[in-house]
């Protein structure tokens, strides 16, 4: 059986309806998604791109709190699958609640704590602010 990507265009489209043809389009897969009649993959990559797109002064200037709750609510259909989807999920709450903290940082954040102990090597010293976790300059 052949698997299924979904990319962050879709999403967007989906999501902003700035092409009210194709946002139709959109509605109607997540619909049979939503059903489970299909399943697609997502991938991590997919999320930061569509979190970027949506929040780009020069694209949508969506809110990061709006943006958190809209992928949520799709992260969250289980005809969606995503690798570590807890996680994704967590990243998307801190990137809500946080004013400062990009999304790349978030899921940086939601993936350590889930592996204890993991190291992040970084010299962004925003990263000591979360408990949990380590942070090391290499």
């Amino acid at each position: 059986m052949s698997v299924t990507f979904i990319d962050a265009d879709v999403i967007i489209r989906l999501l902003t309806g700035d092409d009210p043809r194709k946002q139709a389009d959109c509605q109607a897969l997540f619909e049979r998604i939503q059903r489970g009649d299909e399943i697609v993959e997502l991938q991590h990559s997919v999320v930061v791109d569509t979190v970027f797109v949506l929040r780009s002064p020069r694209l949508y200037r969506l809110p990061k709190a709006e943006i958190a709750e809209m992928l949520t609510t799709l992260i969250s259909i289980r005809a969606i699958r995503i690798h570590d989807r807890q996680s994704v999920l967590d990243a998307l709450a801190l990137y809500g609640s946080h004013a400062r903290l990009d999304f790349t940082d978030a899921l940086i954040i939601a993936l350590s704590r889930q592996h204890h102990d993991a190291i992040v090597y970084s010299y962004d010293m925003d990263y000591d602010r979360f408990e949990g976790v380590i942070r090391r300059e290499p």
